[in-house]
C-alpha cells in the first residue's frame, strides 16, 4: 500500500521530502533524499571521508574573489540532473578549486563541511525532546516562545522542582513548549493544570513531543477568566465557558418548517409540471419528477448529517464541561506542588492570584523577557508576604566550539535569555502565631528570672 497520499510534503532547510519510507525505522537513522522526495536509508559503506594530502601553512594569500571555482552553476545543475550524488559533486568541487590545496587543514575541513551541507541531501530523524524543540524554536521562531532561551527553560525546570508525581500549575503563552517540557520531565505521573487565556489552550509545541495518550490523561485545563470566582468561592459550573449550545428539539422544529417549505415547493413544482404536460410531452414530466426526488433525498441526507454533527458537538461539550469541573475541584484543594508562569501578560496579577492554589513550602518560577515587570512583581510579593527566598536572576550563555587544536568561544552569542523570578511559598498565619508566642513568653517570664535580671542591673 502506498502512503504518499496520507503524508504531506515536508519542507526543511530548502529540502523537501516525504516521510513514507521512514516508517519502521528507529530514531537516529540517516536517510538520503532521492528524486521525487522519497527517503532511502543511507548505508554505512557510503560514508567515506574526503582525504586531502596537500595543505597550506596559512591562508594569507587566498583571496575570496569568486573566481577560484571552475565549475559554474550550470555545470553543477547538469551533474544533479544526471543523478550524481552529493558526495561526488563535493569531490568535483574540490578538484576544480584552484585555492583548495593552498588552504590550511582546518580551512579545508571547514570548506568540505560547508559544501556537504549544501549539496548532500542527507537527513537524520531524531527523537523529539525538550532540548531539541527549545533550540529549534529559539533559533527559528523565538517570538512564538516569548524569546525563552533553552538554558533559561532548563533553569525553570530546576527551580520549579519538576518531578514525577507532582501536581503542577502552568500558565504559559509559549506555544505549549513549557507545558511539554514539564510533561516530559514528569513522565506521565502526577497531574498538570494548564491555565489559559481566551477561548482555549494553545499546544502546538506540545503535540511535537509525541507523548502517548496516557500523558494527556493527566493534563487538565482551566480558564483564567474564572480564577477570581474560584478564589472568592462564587464559582459555579453553570458559568463555565463552553461552545454554543445546540438543542435538538429546536432543530427538529426548524426541520419541520423546512419540510413544510419543501412540500410547498414540491406542490408548486407539480402544478407547474402539470401545466408543462399540457404544453410538452411525457418525457419532460418524467425528468422533472426525477430531479425533485433527487433534491428531496439530498436534503434528507443533509438533515441527518446535521443532526449527527449536533449530537457530536453536544457530547464534546458535556465532556469538556465535566473535565472543567474536575479541574476546579483539583484547584480548590489548594495543594499544588509548584507554579510555573511564562506568558506575555504582566506577571504580577497572574502570580498573586495563582499562588492561592499552591501549598506551603512549594517553589514557584516566573519568566519574563524584560526585567521591569519582574521588579514590580518582586516588590508586591515583599509587601504581601507569604514567600521567602525571592531571587531575580538572568542566565548568561555563550557557546564554545570544541575541536582538536581549535577550541574557542563562538563569535556570535545570544544577547539575553530573559529573566526569572523564583521563590518558595510559606504560610503567613504560622509566622504570625510564632511571633505572638515569643512575645507571650517574654511577658510571662518566671519571677526567678526577673530577680536575676534586677540583680544584674544593680
Amino acid at each position: 500500500m502506498h502512503f504518499k497520499n496520507y503524508f504531506r510534503k515536508v519542507i526543511f532547510e530548502k529540502q523537501w521530502f516525504y516521510l513514507d519510507n521512514a516508517i519502521g525505522h528507529i530514531y537516529g537513522t540517516t536517510f538520503e533524499v532521492s528524486s521525487g522526495g522519497s527517503l532511502q536509508p543511507k548505508k554505512k559503506m557510503e560514508e567515506t571521508t574526503t582525504e586531502t594530502k596537500e595543505a597550506g601553512t596559512d591562508n594569507r594569500n587566498i583571496v575570496d574573489d569568486g573566481k577560484s571555482q571552475k565549475l559554474t552553476h550550470d555545470d553543477i545543475k547538469a551533474l544533479k540532473d544526471k543523478g550524481i550524488k552529493g558526495q561526488e559533486i563535493v569531490q568535483q568541487l574540490i578538484e576544480n578549486s584552484t585555492t583548495f590545496r593552498g588552504k590550511t587543514e582546518f580551512a579545508q575541513d571547514k570548506y568540505i563541511k560547508k559544501k556537504k551541507k549544501k549539496y548532500e541531501a542527507v537527513i537524520t530523524i531524531v527523537k523529539p525532546s525538550t532540548r531539541i524543540l527549545s533550540t529549534m524554536y529559539y533559533a527559528r521562531e523565538p517570538g512564538k516562545i516569548n524569546h525563552l532561551r533553552y538554558d533559561t527553560l532548563a533553569q525553570m525546570l530546576t527551580l520549579g522542582n519538576i518531578r514525577a508525581g507532582n501536581k503542577m500549575i502552568v500558565m504559559e503563552t509559549c506555544a505549549g513548549l513549557v507545558l511539554g517540557a514539564i510533561m516530559e520531565r514528569m513522565g506521565g505521573y502526577g497531574s498538570v493544570i494548564q491555565m489559559y487565556p481566551g477561548g482555549g489552550p494553545v499546544r502546538a509545541a506540545t503535540s511535537c513531543f509525541g507523548f502517548p495518550e496516557s500523558f494527556f490523561n493527566t493534563l487538565y485545563e482551566f480558564p483564567l477568566s474564572k480564577v477570581d470566582s474560584l478564589v472568592s468561592g462564587t464559582f459555579s459550573s453553570e458559568t463555565l465557558p463552553s461552545e454554543p449550545e445546540y438543542n435538538v428539539p429546536v432543530e427538529e422544529e426548524s426541520n419541520g418548517s423546512l419540510d413544510e417549505k419543501q412540500t410547498l415547493i414540491q406542490e408548486t413544482e407539480e402544478e407547474s409540471s402539470t401545466e408543462a404536460v399540457m404544453e410538452s410531452n411525457e418525457t419532460e414530466e418524467q425528468e422533472t419528477m426525477d430531479l425533485a426526488a433527487e433534491d428531496t433525498e439530498y436534503k434528507e441526507s443533509k438533515e441527518k448529517g446535521n443532526k449527527e454533527n449536533i449530537r457530536e458537538k453536544q457530547r464534546k461539550q458535556q465532556e469538556r464541561r465535566r473535565k472543567l469541573v474536575e479541574t476546579a475541584a483539583l484547584l480548590e484543594e489548594k495543594n499544588a506542588d509548584g507554579l510555573i508562569v511564562a506568558s506575555r501578560f504582566h506577571p504580577t496579577p497572574l502570580l498573586l492570584s495563582l499562588l492561592e492554589f499552591v501549598a506551603p513550602s512549594r517553589p514557584f518560577v516566573v519568566y519574563c523577557q524584560y526585567k521591569e515587570p519582574l521588579l514590580e512583581c518582586y516588590t508586591k510579593l515583599r509587601e504581601k508576604g507569604g514567600v521567602i527566598n525571592l531571587k531575580l536572576s538572568e542566565t548568561w550563555l555563550r557557546n564554545y566550539q570544541v575541536l582538536p587544536d581549535r577550541s574557542h568561544p563562538k563569535l556570535m552569542m545570544s544577547g539575553g535569555g530573559g529573566y526569572l523570578l523564583s521563590g518558595i511559598t510559606v504560610t503567613v498565619e504560622k509566622v504570625q502565631s510564632n511571633v505572638s508566642t515569643l512575645e507571650a513568653q517574654k511577658i510571662e517570664e518566671p519571677t526567678s528570672k526577673k530577680r536575676k535580671l534586677q540583680e544584674l542591673d544593680c
